[in-house]
């Protein structure tokens, strides 16, 4: 039985579990017609039944419908009240199991003093059964395998497609600006939900970044339940990305004049955040999450972190998953232990690995990467192995290196094109010239001299910082370009996602383009690009083919 089974979690628990046919599902809420709505929406090989029901008298109707587990996806569980534990306790008493989908760091902490009673029962109780803490949890103990733990930063941007429930506005909205429980120097601390901030740019080893995301802190349970798991760990920070950045910005504003003046919760302005939340949708339909850690290693100080990118509508199920797979667990026949306690434990990065495979859902880790000057190898990590080799041998090299070959040259045919072309001294048109590109590292990144048929012309690339994190920047005189390297189908792309002139950004509706990659062909260095522009169309294009320069005696 789903409380809040037609609602955005509970919703997207049932149709995770439609293919499941020894399954009953019972489809909750206060509002029958919203039940029978989702029901008559619904259909796959698992039973559904629609059930009016307001959790509040779960006690009466549990020795009646006595299903096998009740889960909890209604919320806001920060606005339980005084007796936030009546479901639990009511599935204790009735001999029930409960799972739900808590975001509330006291709630999920508290859980445990039930711990007996559910024992007792011979039922098991789970709190927090979502990304939040359970992804989480999952990646720190792989993390925790190779380093130390101290200090934890973590965030999940959702995309601006994926919709928000107003429940989960009511929670937000509720507790910005009030105090939030979580670690730091070791010690239990307070901080102020929403108030503060930080950006970060969640970067998977070869695939497109997510633009660098403002995230603010949050009440989630990892700030209470996870550093009791690592003793090591000092502190512990969680936040959420959510766009419009203007109306997250808007909050955070909000979140700390109400600390400031002491003012009631903004709780009754929700509906409001809500609806326009929910109507100023644009941008990439896209979601991530990270986790980044600093530590220690044999006595040095390392960093590590993780990355998890969801594309299109996939990312909003991901939230669910976790439940999704305690139950398709338990009818595989591993049934959680009994007791009461945070979900922390009950899986691992291996049963989410699983349940990505068929989905547009990607992963990984990297390492720390500061003593390592190649900004390939720094941009694309892990992902550089899985080049091709003559790609490796291209981009590998710590040392000046020359490559020459052969290539065709397209220029742009409008007056504008041709004069961008001659004042950045790009190639004429021919449909054969000599081409030797020259790679020199330097402390912080790479000149390229490039020379067709004698003539030249260079850029600088090193590693962008800030919001150009993950991303490889290339400089054209005051042009500054920041690069995403993209691993597709053993090609390497030059995806640009940024731009600047003297050091001002400049409109992203401006933004330069042109479908450039590199690849391996006949067993060499082969080359692809194109520069074209909003306006501009066209500018120069040129593809063909590289290997090293033979050495002479």
């Amino acid at each position: 039985m789903v409380l809040g089974g037609y609602g955005v979690f509970g919703g997207r628990l049932i149709e995770l579990l439609l293919d499941i046919e020894s399954l009953e599902l019972v489809v909750s809420g206060r509002d029958q017609n919203k039940a029978e709505a989702f029901y008559k929406r619904h259909s796959g090989s698992a039973a559904l039944t629609p059930l009016a029901l307001d959790r509040t008298e779960i006690a009466l109707c549990l020795p009646t419908i006595k299903p096998d587990i009740v889960i909890d996806a209604s919320g806001p569980f920060q606005s339980y009240g005084q007796h936030k534990y009546a479901t639990v306790e009511a599935c204790i008493a009735a001999k029930v199991n409960y799972l739900d989908f808590a975001d509330a760091a006291d709630f999920v902490f508290g859980v445990s003093q039930f711990d007996q009673q559910a024992k007792d029962a011979g039922i098991f109780v789970i709190s927090g059964v979502s990304s939040f803490p359970v992804l989480t949890a999952s990646v720190l103990r792989e993390i925790s395998k190779t380093m130390e733990i101290h200090h934890v930063t973590g965030g999940i941007a959702p995309s601006p497609f994926a919709g928000v429930g107003l429940n989960v506005m009511r929670a937000i909205v509720g507790y910005a600006g009030s105090p939030i429980t979580l670690f730091r120097e070791g010690e239990r601390a307070q901080a102020i939900g929403f108030a503060e901030t930080r950006r970060y740019t969640i970067s998977v080893p070869g695939k497109l970044p997510m633009r660098n995301t403002h995230f603010s802190l949050v009440d989630v349970p990892d700030l209470q339940v996870l550093p009791p798991e690592h003793s090591t760990m000092q502190s512990i920070w969680m936040g959420a990305g959510p766009i419009p950045e203007v109306l997250h910005k808007m909050l955070n504003w909000m979140a700390r004049m109400r600390s400031t003046l002491r003012l009631p919760s903004f709780e009754p302005l929700s509906p409001l955040f809500y609806r326009v939340l929910n109507l100023f949708k644009y941008g990439e339909h896209r979601g991530g999450m990270f986790v980044h850690v600093s530590g220690s290693a044999n006595k040095r100080h390392v960093e590590q972190s993780w990355h998890m990118l969801a594309e299109g509508d996939d990312g909003p199920y991901i939230p669910s998953m976790a439940i999704e797979a305690i139950i398709r667990k338990i009818l595989a026949g591993e049934v959680p232990k009994t007791g009461a306690r945070s979900a922390t434990r009950e899986l691992e990065l291996e049963d989410y690995s699983k349940l990505f495979e068929t989905r547009p859902i990607t992963m990984g880790f990297r390492q720390d990467q500061r003593a390592e000057l190649n900004p390939f190898k720094q941009v694309l990590g892990s992902a550089f192995n899985l080049l091709p080799t003559p790609l490796q041998d291209f981009h590998g090299l710590d040392q000046k290196q020359t490559w020459q070959g052969q290539a065709e040259v397209h220029q742009g045919s409008g007056l504008l094109s041709k004069i961008i072309g001659w004042l950045f001294g790009f190639p004429k048109e021919s449909k054969s010239v000599a081409v030797r590109v020259t790679q020199i590292p330097e402390e912080n990144g790479v000149s390229w001299t490039r020379s067709f048929d004698g003539k030249t012309f260079g850029s600088f690339l090193k590693v962008g910082s800030g919001k150009d994190s993950y991303l490889l920047t290339e400089q054209f005189g005051p042009v500054k370009v920041a690069l995403a390297l993209v691993l597709d189908d053993g090609k390497l792309r030059f995806i640009p996602r940024r731009w600047s002139i003297f050091s001002i950004p400049m409109p992203r509706f401006l933004l330069p383009g042109g479908e450039s990659f590199e690849q391996e062909t006949d067993d060499r260095f082969s080359f692809d690009v194109q520069i074209s522009a909003p306006v501009v169309g066209h500018i120069v294009s040129y593809k063909g083919y590289l290997e090293p320069e033979t050495v002479r005696p």
